[in-house]
């Protein structure tokens, strides 16, 4: 376990200016995920959506004391930043990237936090933020076998429904929890069980390019977007085939 750190994630922090304000009772009104879930080595994932149930942004929600830290994609750190400034109004909450602070991720790592999502996906923590040469392609490598996508270019911005993300499977959204932004469609899909739709990765000899986000060719996989129906006679993860039946 020589390098572990993931370059392509940033860390935002949200505090109290003046401690007065409560931060996840803001964000409880904001994210998929309940606050009440995040705990100190208990990451969630979770995601911002438009009103209409559509990933903006996915991350993961991390507790340090009475602050939020959010692991998200580097390069769409600032505009998650500037979206969550919107909804901060007049409220004394700060909001800015804290670059003294790294992503790791390993396979095997006793005594760090197993990924929220899939106990397969290894393990994921905060810590050192120096620069090296990064464990991102064997991350990336070792999350696409195991059929888990994530990120802007897989997913989109405001293009896909999150459940359509595989979010309710991978334990991305909270159905017990109050209002957020694009919880009504979002509840509605899932009281009537209809997903349709489904992020996928595929072997690339079997892709459909007019379903595909993107492309991987070093590991054969291609990943899509497709109807229900089209993914039934793929070879699914195990996870995500016990879902499709239903639909």
């Amino acid at each position: 376990m020589t390098e572990t750190r993931l370059n392509d994630r940033a860390i935002i922090r949200l505090s109290a200016s003046d401690g007065s304000e409560d931060i996840r009772q803001f964000l409880q009104g904001l994210v998929t995920q309940d606050m009440l879930a995040v705990l100190a080595d208990a990451p969630q994932w979770s995601a911002l959506l438009s009103a209409q149930g559509k990933v903006l942004f996915d991350f993961f929600l991390w507790s340090d004391g009475d602050a939020i830290l959010i692991d998200c994609e580097s390069d769409q750190a600032d505009a998650l930043v500037k979206r969550l400034k919107l909804y901060r109004l007049r409220r004394k909450i700060d909001i800015e990237r804290d670059d003294s602070v790294g992503v790791h991720w390993a396979v095997e790592a006793e005594g760090k936090p197993v990924d929220p999502r899939l106990s397969a996906l290894g393990h994921r923590w905060l810590g050192d933020a120096s620069d090296g040469e990064g464990a991102d392609e064997a991350y990336r490598k070792h999350r696409l076998s195991l059929g888990v996508t994530e990120g802007t270019a897989e997913l989109g911005s405001d293009k896909t429904l999150w459940l359509e993300c595989n979010a309710a499977e991978l334990h991305g959204v909270s159905f017990a929890k109050g209002c957020y932004v694009g919880q009504e469609n979002t509840a509605r899909m899932n009281y009537r069980q209809k997903v349709n739709r489904r992020m996928v990765v595929v072997p690339i000899a079997e892709a459909d390019e007019k379903r595909q986000r993107i492309a991987y060719p070093d590991y054969a996989l291609s990943v899509e977007h497709r109807r229900v129906e089209d993914i039934r006679q793929l070879e699914l993860p195990e996870w995500l085939a016990t879902a499709i039946p239903d639909q």
